[in-house]
């Protein structure tokens, strides 16, 4: 996401620290090119010019002026800036209430339906709170259905009644989640391919009898600034509580996600990173904007860490590695904890300085990761663990056994010995970066 845009922005970031005094001319040629790097990224004119003067104005400051490093300081106004017109703080969801209420709405296509399965899977993950979907779209075909089987594919209860009126539904969806220990109410509404007065009228009657929490609206961030309409006309009949923009991971572009606040006061408060069930993200406008500015999120990083590796499993490894006893066995331990990670691609993406280094753009083939599992799990346990034992006939049979090549079981070999003896090198002090 904001591949474009970071780029240009990141090109304009590495002049100001150049300089030596911040001037009404260098400002000026700063200014045009993130004028232009905002509007092909699509957001919205009002909302550019508004951020460049201002940014201009406290770039042209007394402080920038007395400042030793006028440079970094100008990068700070930008990202201060950019951080305030991504929301400024996180917004949180309202975790409170007995049940919990939170009503999805949205246009026919958003992706509503996949949305509402994210989110129940991210509360239960994220907040232990055991969630009930309920199936209120009872127009669209399948919709029901398609519920039905993200619940089955995430272990989560679905509440349906079939095609009946979503107000009685709701209510009785209420009443069974609090007779059955649920604590997190997730409604998945009707959606229309534009706002009509029947859909609205449908809505605001869910709305006034069941009293959400939250009612967070799913939009698809490539539908650009025709976005903005759509919050307003959702907002002016429902009491919107945020925004949930998806497909964010596929528009490289990412206007929407910088107009949004500004514009509507509804703030963002996740986005679709990739298609699986994991792939919701909330959204810190502080961090986003360090990413934009390719400044990485670490902390993100850190997170997902923390999420899906284990702790003891991983120091066990760790230690391995010290005592240069690391071998195919645990190769492979360190493979599966990485596949939980999610794809490479998007890891590389929060690395500071990760434009620069040309690890945005980089494609990592899943299917690669999985012919190396199948390599090593052909392997007996006694080959994973004396790698040195595996020669012709062992290699012969484990490329028949994984449906490879013995060249691929060869460079797998060659590669993993050429890791061991950088790990060596490093637990020893000698490791010298090879540029």
């Amino acid at each position: 996401m904001f591949e474009s845009l970071g780029d240009r922005l990141q090109n304009v970031i590495h002049k100001a620290r150049g300089y030596g005094k911040i001037t009404e001319d260098n400002i000026s040629s700063m200014m045009r090119e993130i004028r232009l790097a905002l509007l092909e990224a699509d957001v919205n004119y009002k909302v550019v010019k508004e951020f460049t003067t201002i940014v201009k104005d406290k770039a042209l400051g007394e402080e920038v002026q007395k400042s030793i490093k006028p440079g970094e300081l100008f990068v700070k106004i930008v990202q201060d800036e950019l951080t305030e017109l991504l929301g400024g703080e996180t917004k949180d969801l309202n975790l409170f209430g007995n049940p919990a209420i939170t009503m999805l709405v949205g246009l026919q296509g958003s992706g509503k339906t996949t949305t509402i399965g994210k989110l129940a899977n991210y509360l239960r993950k994220k907040h232990a709170k055991k969630p009930l979907l309920v199936a209120c779209d009872v127009y669209r075909p399948a919709a029901i259905e398609q519920l039905k089987q993200i619940g089955k594919q995430l272990n989560i209860e679905v509440y349906e009644e079939g095609k009946k009126d979503p107000l009685i539904i709701s209510k009785n969806a209420i009443l069974y989640a609090k007779e059955n220990g649920y604590d997190y109410v997730l409604i998945d509404t009707a959606g229309r391919l534009h706002i009509d007065e029947e859909l609205m009228t449908e809505l605001k009657n869910i709305e006034k009898e069941i009293e959400p929490q939250e009612v967070l609206l799913v939009i698809d961030s490539m539908m650009g600034q025709d976005a903005i309409n759509v919050i307003t006309g959702f907002n002016e009949a429902l009491k919107l509580t945020g925004v949930i923009l998806t497909k964010l991971d596929g528009d490289t572009r990412g206007g929407v996600a910088l107009s949004v606040r500004h514009l509507t006061n509804v703030p963002i408060k996740f986005i679709g990173v990739s298609e699986k069930m994991d792939g919701l993200d909330s959204f810190d406008p502080k961090r986003m904007a360090g990413r934009i500015l390719g400044m990485g999120d670490i902390v993100s990083l850190v997170e997902k860490a923390t999420e899906a590796i284990d702790e003891k499993e991983a120091e066990k490894t760790a230690k391995r590695m010290q005592n240069g006893k690391f071998d195919l066995e645990d190769f492979l331990s360190t493979l599966k904890q990485m596949k939980k990670l999610g794809p490479l691609e998007n890891l590389l993406k929060l690395l500071p300085g990760a434009s620069k280094m040309g690890l945005n753009n980089i494609q990592i083939d899943p299917k690669q990761m999985a012919h190396i599992e199948a390599i090593v799990l052909s392997m007996t346990p006694k080959e994973r663990r004396n790698p040195d034992i595996i020669k012709a006939s062992r290699k012969t049979r484990i490329a028949k056994g994984s449906g490879r090549s013995v060249q691929e079981v060869n460079k797998l070999l060659q590669q993993f010995d050429q890791m061991k003896k950088m790990m060596k090198q490093m637990s020893n002090g000698n490791f010298k970066m090879p540029f």
